[in-house]
């Protein structure tokens, strides 16, 4: 077989905040390809508001540049492990990657991850150490960390003599020799990917394309975006759609797409190599191959990481039900989960009973992600607390466990250590140096849930946490929940400052006064570890008396705020989420205090 030489295909990967989008910006500009109001913006891939507001890269992106009459597809993929599902199948597509570390961190456990998928795919690496312009940078050590890992790994003799470049994404240019090049652009990174990136494979023949990702269209419905394996793709030809259980189904395609630039390009047909995009295939998937329909022949299967973390999606039935929201009854939530289902394959979901779903992801931030588009989009719902997915393998059953690896100032270690060993929490590694250290435990994914928040509060907020799936192992003894009990409202109605002057000892709040509350609503957490139903509503008594002397003043600390992440994992089993598109609340379950005592006698019958 000969090659396609005009094609690159790149992916790129990396640790969440290694520089991958801010690399691809410098890329784009100077290659002319994003200008005028694109140009000045930061992050031009992350084009949703989440993906701004948090900095992180949720959605793999496809875009492509011209280099030397070259065409180069991109593929910008997450960083973050809870969306590392496409980093598994987005690489199916690419013939190499750009494996981007940051200078100073070295390696982290998302670099392993996704290095370990390329190695095993056969994809030839190119090394880009990323952020050199930081004062702390230490591009030697982690040179060699890099070339350890790639042993570890067991990457071949080709994947070992990987170039290394020096780069700045954020100030748009990158060398091969730090001491000799002049730092002025970003073109020696393109032409290493011309130099040691091969072209895709011509592989002539009967069509085979395989769906890699998925998109969606309000009009069109999936969108099945993959590579041409073999043969050239006509928008003419009558082709057949292989299922993953090798089921055939003949259709065809309203529309195809190549990735130009930014955007997409309407094409009659798609050569071997080229990364595509088809629309109005009904029931494409991940894993499945279109072929020619008189001689269909199916590429192997796409194997998917299962889910590990459940969460139930309610209806919201608060007492403020349908004031902020558009999308309340459950035909809503379910035509709104079967549409996210289209788009990502990694969320799986049932209906459990009437207004109430089962929702099936890969972590908190994955389905956390979910529920914010949701909240942001007009929907009002409840969530549960997260619980991971129990396998049951040979009789015994076996729960999800990360490893988990925390960077934090040496003052904070011991606390860290201290949070960590009771969640059943095994140490691996620690390793001091320049006044921080780094420890990596082996820690069941239930232990993680609530964790992060204490770490950051130990360390001052200097903490560095991040974590990824390892394996399932049998289940590991019981994790403490949280402390604290909560405070509950006793009645509707707004704070007051008066009450909540009053009740300052009894805990710190969520609320602020004038805010809405109602019963049952979770208002602050208690100082004990049990409930407290308080009267924040309470207000002062006034008389026509004139008081003697004069009122005292009022003092209460501002409430404390929890993100949608923090709030899922702050909550007990009994205990819920509020999301509407107004605010973030907690609850109980049972919004009426008779009826957690009922449940709560009902526990202690069962127990008995």
């Amino acid at each position: 077989m000969s090659s396609v030489a005009q094609i690159r295909n790149v992916a790129i990967i990396a640790h969440v905040d290694h520089g991958k989008t801010t690399l691809v910006d410098a890329i784009l500009r100077q290659l002319r390809v994003a200008s005028g109001e694109d140009a000045a913006q930061d992050c031009l891939l992350d084009n949703t508001d989440l993906e701004r507001e948090r900095g992180i890269t949720i959605l793999a992106k496809n875009v492509s540049v011209r280099h030397k009459g070259v065409k180069i597809n991109l593929i910008d993929t997450p960083g973050h492990a809870d969306f590392g599902g496409q980093v598994e199948r987005v690489l199916n597509m690419a013939d190499g990657v750009l494996l981007l570390v940051d200078a100073a961190e070295g390696p982290m456990p998302q670099t392993r991850f996704v290095l370990d998928k390329a190695l095993r795919l056969g994809l030839l690496p190119v090394v880009v150490l990323n952020k050199i312009d930081k004062p702390a940078e230490r591009h030697d050590a982690v040179l060699n960390e890099i070339f350890d890992l790639f042993v570890e790994l067991g990457a071949n003799h080709a994947q070992l003599d990987f170039p290394v470049l020096y780069a700045a994404g954020r100030d748009g240019w990158a060398v091969r020799d730090l001491a000799r090049d002049s730092r002025e652009s970003i073109v020696p990174l393109l032409d290493v990917i011309l130099e040691h990136i091969p072209p895709p494979r011509l592989n002539p023949g009967p069509v085979q394309m395989q769906i890699t990702t998925l998109g969606y269209s309000d009009f069109t419905g999936r969108i099945g975006i993959g590579r041409v394996r073999r043969g050239t793709l006509n928008l003419t030809q009558p082709l057949a759609l292989v299922k993953q259980d090798r089921t055939v189904h003949p259709c065809n395609i309203r529309a195809l797409y190549t990735f130009e630039g930014l955007g997409r390009q309407e094409v009659e047909q798609v050569t071997c190599g080229d990364l595509c995009a088809v629309h109005g295939v009904t029931g494409v998937d991940i894993g499945d191959t279109l072929t020619p329909v008189d001689c269909p022949e199916p590429l192997a299967p796409i194997t998917l990481d299962a889910p590990t973390i459940a969460m139930t999606f309610r209806i919201n039935d608060s007492p403020g039900f349908g004031s902020a929201g558009k999308y309340l009854t459950a035909r809503h939530l379910r035509e709104r989960l079967f549409r996210e289902s289209q788009r990502d394959v990694a969320l799986t979901f049932t209906e459990t009973g009437e207004g109430t779903f089962n929702v099936n992801g890969r972590g908190v931030l994955h389905l956390a992600v979910l529920i914010e588009n949701m909240r942001r989009e007009g929907y009002e719902l409840t969530i549960s607390r997260p619980r991971v997915i129990v396998k049951t393998l040979n009789g015994v059953r076996h729960e999800p466990v990360e490893i988990l690896i925390v960077d934090t100032p040496d003052f904070a270690t011991g606390a860290v250590i201290e949070l960590i060993g009771p969640r059943q929490g095994a140490m691996q590694r620690m390793q001091s140096a320049a006044g921080r250290t780094v420890l990596e435990f082996v820690i069941p994914t239930r232990g993680l849930i609530g964790l992060r928040t204490r770490i950051v509060t130990a360390s001052r907020g200097e903490a560095i946490i991040h974590h990824r799936f390892l394996r399932y192992e049998p289940v590991r003894g019981d994790i403490p929940q949280r402390i604290n009990g909560a405070l509950i409202s006793m009645e509707d109605g707004r704070a007051n400052a008066y009450a909540l002057d009053g009740l300052q000892d009894r805990g710190r709040f969520f609320v602020d006064p004038g805010e809405h509350c109602y019963a049952g609503q979770i208002v602050g957490e208690h100082n004990k570890d049990s409930d407290l139903v308080v009267n924040i509503q309470r207000a002062k008594k006034l008389t026509n008396i004139r008081a003697a002397g004069a009122d005292r003043k009022l003092f209460y600390a501002p409430a404390t705020r929890l993100s949608l992440e923090e709030a899922l994992e702050y909550i007990n089993a009994d205990e819920l989420v509020e999301a509407t598109p107004e605010a973030i609340r907690l609850r109980k379950y049972y919004l009426s205090e008779v009826e957690r005592r009922r449940q709560r006698d009902r526990d202690w019958t069962c127990e008995e």
